[in-house]
C-alpha cells in the first residue's frame, strides 16, 4: 500500500514507516450483517472476518477508525422494509457513525493525519470517499464526544426539545430511558430552562445517577415499581407538559394518562418496540383529543443546518460543567455485536461507544 500526501506525491518512506510502526497494516477486522432477525438480535446474526485491508480508490482516503458510535436506531436498519434511512445490506460491512485518523489520502482536500467523521464501517480501517467525511478538531477532551455529547444523541436532545418540545419554566417534564445517550441531555437541558424534570431508567444505578448527579428532580426504576401509572403519578404530581419519549409501549400508555392540556411528546424512539416481530398497539390514545396534546416525530438528520448552533452551545455548556454527559465504552470491534445486543437490552450505562484503537 502507498500513502498518498495531499499534494498528489508519495508520502516519505519515513512517514509510511513511521504509520506502519504504529498500526498493523497487514490485515482489517470487520463485522458483517450475517441474516436479518424477525425478534431480538443475536450473535448468529453477525460474522467476524478478516480481510485484507483495501487500498482507497481516486478521490477516497483510507481511515483508521478510533471510536465507533452504537444506537437504538441501528435495529430498525436491520429490517428488509422502507424506512427514512437505507438499512443494512446482507453479507456487507454494517455502518455506523464513527471517527478515526487518515492514514492515506488519494485527494488534496484531506491530508494524511487529519481526524474525520462519518459513516464508516464496522471494522478496524474503511476505504471511502473524501467527500463523505468531515475534518474534526482533536482538542475535545476525547474525541469519543463528537459521537455523543457534541454529536447526534445530543443534537437529538438538543433539537427535540427546542423545535417540539418548547419547554416553559415552571413545566413539568417527563423523560423516559433518562440515563440513556439522549435522554441525559434531554433531562439537563430541560432544568437548565426551569422546568421540573422527572426521568426512570432500568436499574437503581441509573436512578441514582440521574437524580443525583444529573440534577433530575426525581427518577425511578421502571422495571420494580408496583405500576407504571402509580409511578407516574407520584413523579409527576401536577402532570405532565412534555414527555421526551425513547421507550413507546406500555410506557408511553401510562404517560398518556398523565398529560396535561396542550401537552406535547416528543416521539424520538421506542425502542421497547424495535425487537418485537410485531409492534404492541397503545391503549389510551383518546386522551390526546380532549387534552389538545400535539405528538411529533423527528429525525436528527433533517436539522444539520443547526450542527454549528448546537456545538457552540453545547460546548460551552460542557466548559461550564452545566452539562454532565457518561460513555459506556467497549474495547474491540470484534465485540461490537455483542454491546449492541447488550445496549437494546438496557445493559449499557450511558452512551454506548466502541474502542476501534487507541487515539
Amino acid at each position: 500500500m502507498q500513502l498518498i500526501s495531499t499534494s498528489g506525491l508519495p508520502t516519505p518512506l519515513t512517514e509510511i514507516n513511521q504509520i506502519e510502526a504504529d498500526v498493523d497494516m497487514t490485515e482489517n477486522t470487520q463485522i458483517l450483517f450475517k441474516s436479518r432477525p424477525t425478534g431480538w438480535v443475536d450473535a448468529s446474526h453477525f460474522e467476524v472476518v478478516k480481510t485484507p485491508i483495501a487500498d482507497p480508490g481516486p478521490g477516497q482516503v483510507l481511515v483508521r477508525n478510533i471510536f465507533m458510535s452504537l444506537d437504538p436506531y441501528m435495529r430498525g436498519r436491520m429490517r428488509d422494509q422502507k424506512s427514512y434511512t437505507a438499512g443494512f445490506e446482507l453479507g456487507k460491512v454494517l455502518e455506523a457513525g464513527a471517527i478515526g485518523e487518515v492514514i492515506a489520502s488519494n485527494d488534496p482536500s484531506v491530508a494524511v493525519g487529519d481526524l474525520v467523521m462519518g459513516r464508516l464501517g464496522w471494522e478496524m480501517f474503511t476505504a471511502i470517499n473524501a467527500a463523505e467525511v468531515s475534518k474534526v478538531d482533536g482538542d475535545v477532551g476525547s474525541l469519543s464526544h463528537y459521537l455523543g455529547v457534541l454529536g447526534m444523541p445530543s443534537m437529538t436532545a438538543w433539537v427535540g426539545l427546542r423545535n417540539i418540545g418548547q419547554p416553559k419554566p415552571g413545566e413539568s417534564v417527563y423523560v423516559s430511558a433518562a440515563s440513556g445517550a439522549v435522554g441525559q441531555i434531554a433531562g439537563q437541558i430541560a432544568k437548565m430552562q426551569g422546568c421540573r424534570v422527572a426521568g426512570s431508567a432500568g436499574t437503581d444505578a441509573k436512578v441514582a445517577y440521574v437524580r443525583d448527579e444529573l440534577g433530575f428532580d426525581t427518577a425511578f426504576n421502571y422495571k420494580t415499581v408496583p405500576s407504571l401509572d402509580g409511578a407516574l403519578s407520584a413523579a409527576c404530581p401536577d402532570g405532565i407538559d412534555v414527555y421526551f419519549e425513547n421507550v413507546g409501549g406500555a410506557m408511553l400508555e401510562a404517560v398518556l394518562l398523565q398529560l396535561n392540556p396542550y401537552a406535547r411528546i416528543v416521539a424520538c424512539g421506542m425502542i421497547s418496540q424495535y425487537n418485537l416481530a410485531e409492534p404492541e398497539g397503545v391503549k389510551n390514545l383518546g386522551t390526546m383529543v380532549g387534552n389538545k396534546v400535539r405528538m411529533q416525530g423527528f429525525i436528527v438528520s433533517d436539522h444539520m443546518d443547526l450542527l454549528a448552533e448546537f456545538r457552540t452551545e453545547m460546548s460551552a455548556w460542557l466548559a461550564s460543567g452545566k452539562i454532565k454527559y457518561r460513555e459506556d465504552i467497549t474495547q474491540g470491534i470484534e465485540n461490537a455485536p455483542a454491546a449492541f445486543i447488550g445496549m437494546l437490552k438496557g445493559q449499557n450505562f450511558g452512551k454506548k461507544v466502541i474502542q476501534i484503537s487507541d487515539p
